[in-house]
C-alpha cells in the first residue's frame, strides 16, 4: 500500500495536478485537508473516474478533509470521538466542530486524515482550542490503542506544529513570539506520540520541509516547515518499506503551499525483517 497525506488548499482550486499526482505516483490511500468546500461540492467524479472511492467532510469554504482509496473505504467516521469544537461566541463542550477529521479503514489499516487548528497567535482562544483538540487526539489515540494494540493505525495531515528545531525553517518564527514552535504546543505533540504513535517518516528522511508560505518568496529561499506527518502505531509503523517528500509539487502553476508525504507499506508480513527501518526502538 502507498499513502500519502497532503493539504491540498483548495480541493476544486488544484483538481487537475491533485488527481494527476495521485495517478503517477500511483497512490492507494490520499489523506487530503483544506479541501475548502462542503461535502456535496467535492469533484467526486474526477476521483472515481480515475479509480478511487472518496469520503469527504466539509462545512464551508474553510478547512474540510477527505480520503481517497482505490479500494472500498470502511467504517468511516466524522470527527474522533471526544473531538472538541470552535466558534466565537460559544464556549464549552456545545461549540460546533469543525470539517478537521475524517477517519476510514482500508485494507486493515485505520487511516485519519487531520488538519488540527493553526491556533493562529499566543494566547488566541483559538491557540488554546489547538491544544484542547490535540488533548483529545491523544486521549483518543490512547484509548484505541490501549484497547487495539495490534491495529495497524495512522494519523496523517497537518499537524500545524513543527516538533523540533530542525524543522522551522522561518527566521521570523521565534520562540515567545510564534505559534507552530511554543513549547505547549510542541509538548501536546510528543504527548500524542507518547500515546503509541510514531513519526514513520522522520527516520528516513531527517530533513525537509514540507509547506512554504507563498508570501516572501519563501520557498526560492527554502524557508519552510515541517508540519505534515504520518504517525502510525507500532504495527503500521513495522510495516514502513519506504517515505518521500514530494518536494516538486510546490513548483508549477496553482500549487499548494504543502507537498505530498508518502509511505510506503508491505503488509503481508507478521514482523518487519532486517531491511525495514527502525521506527520504535
Amino acid at each position: 500500500m502507498r499513502l500519502a497525506t497532503w493539504n491540498v488548499n483548495s480541493i476544486r482550486a488544484r483538481l487537475p495536478r491533485i488527481v494527476d499526482f495521485a495517478v503517477r505516483e500511483h497512490i492507494d490511500v490520499l489523506a487530503m485537508q483544506e479541501i475548502k468546500c462542503k461535502t456535496d461540492q467535492f469533484p467526486y467524479e474526477a476521483f472515481e473516474e480515475a479509480g478511487y472511492h472518496v469520503a469527504a467532510h466539509g462545512l464551508n469554504q474553510w478547512n474540510g478533509v477527505a480520503i481517497a482509496s482505490r479500494e472500498p473505504l470502511e467504517d468511516v467516521e466524522i470527527g474522533f470521538p471526544g473531538m472538541p469544537g470552535f466558534a466565537k461566541g460559544h464556549d464549552g463542550p456545545d461549540a460546533p466542530q469543525e470539517a478537521r477529521a475524517i477517519g476510514a479503514t482500508v485494507g486493515g489499516v485505520k487511516v485519519w486524515s487531520l488538519y488540527v487548528p493553526n491556533g493562529r497567535a499566543l494566547g488566541d482562544p483559538h491557540y488554546y482550542y489547538k491544544l484542547e483538540w490535540l488533548s483529545a487526539l491523544q486521549e483518543y489515540t490512547s484509548e484505541t490503542l490501549s484497547r487495539t494494540p495490534d491495529l495497524a493505525f495512522a494519523l496523517t495531515g497537518d499537524f500545524n506544529i513543527a516538533p523540533t528545531d530542525a524543522d522551522n525553517g522561518v527566521p521570523q518564527m521565534v520562540q515567545g513570539f510564534s505559534t507552530h514552535i511554543s513549547p505547549p504546543e510542541r509538548e501536546a505533540f510528543a504527548a500524542l506520540e507518547a500515546a503509541g504513535v510514531a513519526d514513520v517518516v522522520r527516520p528516513l528522511i531527517p530533513t525537509g520541509y514540507t509547506y512554504w508560505d507563498y508570501k516572501q518568496l519563501r520557498f526560492p529561499r527554502n524557508e519552510g516547515l515541517r508540519i505534515d506527518f504520518i504517525l502510525g502505531s507500532h504495527a503500521f509503523a513495522q510495516a514502513v518499506t519506504g517515505a518521500q517528500i514530494h518536494r516538486n509539487e510546490r513548483k508549477g502553476e496553482v500549487p499548494s503551499d504543502h507537498v505530498p508525504v508518502v509511505v510506503d507499506l508491505d503488509l503481508t508480513g507478521p514482523e518487519a525483517d532486517e531491511d525495514r527501518p527502525m521506527i520504535f526502538g
